[in-house]
């Protein structure tokens, strides 16, 4: 399988969709890009935090990337969830040039719902941002509009989508 990219805002079911779609496969690896980012202790900076927020996100990309294609060297399926900005898919295109990406879009108010479910990790006006900035995406592989989804329907429209990307 293609290593697969989910992109999308907070709370689209980037890391629950890519776990549980990574946990069905027989050799299958997940990697949450948030998770590499957070391997910077000290000096961090947020993608919304100016240039070096940028440099650092697309620095997790490529971290993400390098991960991604030792797995898939070693054959284990790969999927990746991120924020995938433009700078981040060049990115993502040059380091996994086979990777399909598929951006998760959910009008923010449903995003809300959902993330009220779980532990808040961002700030009300950190989320708006975060999906604003993915109001128009970039030229990802698919758009997939998961309004009114279940996680299993959204799970299905996903593996789909991957299973015919081969």
């Amino acid at each position: 399988m293609r290593p697969l990219v989910l992109s999308g805002g907070p709370a689209v079911g980037k890391s629950t969709c890519g776990r549980r779609l990574a946990g069905e496969r027989e050799r299958a690896a997940f990697i949450d890009a948030d998770d590499v980012r957070q391997l910077i202790v000290a000096g961090d900076a947020t993608l919304w935090s100016g240039p070096e927020g940028r440099a650092q996100h697309l620095l997790a990309v490529r971290n993400a990337a390098a991960l991604a294609r030792n797995l898939d060297d070693a054959g284990f399926d790969v999927v990746i969830a991120d924020v995938v900005s433009a700078d981040a898919l060049a990115a993502y295109r040059a380091e996994l040039p086979d990777c399909l990406v598929v951006q998760l879009a959910l009008p923010v108010e449903d995003a809300r719902d959902r993330a009220a479910t779980r532990p808040a990790y961002l700030t009300d006006a950190e989320f708006d941002l975060l999906h604003d900035l993915l109001a128009s995406p970039p030229e990802v592989d698919v758009v997939l509009d998961v309004s009114g989804f279940t996680i299993d329907r959204q799970l299905e429209a996903i593996r789909d989508v991957w299973s015919a990307s081969r």
